[in-house]
């Protein structure tokens, strides 16, 4: 429905910018206007046609605030492009058994957006563990600017496919983190890769796993890029 809109509203604004950009155009717009008003079909034409504007503007507008949650929700429920789990069993994780043959190196990789003024890194390059281990890393964060500034960071794991498998227990993603001018805050992130990873098939060659992090500052309208191999799901 929304790609239709979109269509409609692409549309109409080219032929607006095509007529009344030109004194001809003006002409040709006025005539129509004005046979509309003695038409009751083309009149509702016109106004189901802008309708369609509005409401494609409104859903641009709303999207553009709700995108942080949007890509939340969207990433964490399918597991899109190496995005971890999240909502796991408090009692499966004091259940769940140790996979002690299946020793699996985790590195830790820490990015900034283009515009972001922070200092980001991880405090350790890498940890090793088996499946149904937890872990605890921890990233460091710092404002080297005069001024506050604000962040919100977004996370994946490559190879993509172990996002699945990667069960955060607690994290620092998605939410607002404000640093005052020079200040800097060590971050944690406890976590643990669950003991079906070593049932995938797909999993079977992969005893290596990236965690990366990227900070953006936090502005309005910000609109988290989503990862570009998620369309190919």
């Amino acid at each position: 429905m929304w790609q239709k809109t979109l269509y409609l509203a692409r549309n109409l604004l080219k032929s607006v910018h095509k007529g009344c950009c030109t004194n001809r155009g003006f002409h040709q717009y006025s005539r129509n206007y004005s046979s509309g008003q003695n038409n009751p079909e083309l009149k509702k034409k016109i106004k189901s046609t802008l309708y369609y504007v509005t409401a494609a503007g409104v859903l641009t507008v709303g999207l553009s605030y709700a995108a942080v949650p949007l890509y939340r929700m969207f990433c964490q429920a399918y597991s899109y492009g190496g995005t971890t789990a999240t909502g796991h069993d408090g009692s499966k994780v004091e259940k769940m058994q140790k996979i002690k043959d299946r020793i699996i190196k985790i590195k830790f990789n820490a990015d900034l957006g283009a515009a972001m003024r922070w200092n980001f890194k991880p405090q350790q390059p890498e940890i090793v563990l088996v499946p149904g281990e937890t872990a605890l890393a921890f990233y460091t964060a710092r404002n080297p600017s005069d001024q506050p500034v604000t962040g919100v960071s977004t996370y994946n794991v490559i190879p993509f496919e172990a996002g699945q498998y990667f069960n955060k227990i607690q994290c620092f993603c998605f939410e607002e983190q404000q640093l005052n001018p020079h200040e800097e805050v060590d971050m944690p992130v406890f976590f643990y890769i669950d003991p079906e990873f070593c049932d995938d098939p797909k999993m079977e060659l992969v005893d290596e796993i990236t965690l990366s992090y990227t900070f953006f500052e936090a502005k309005e309208g910000l609109n988290l890029p989503m990862p570009f191999y998620a369309s190919r799901h």
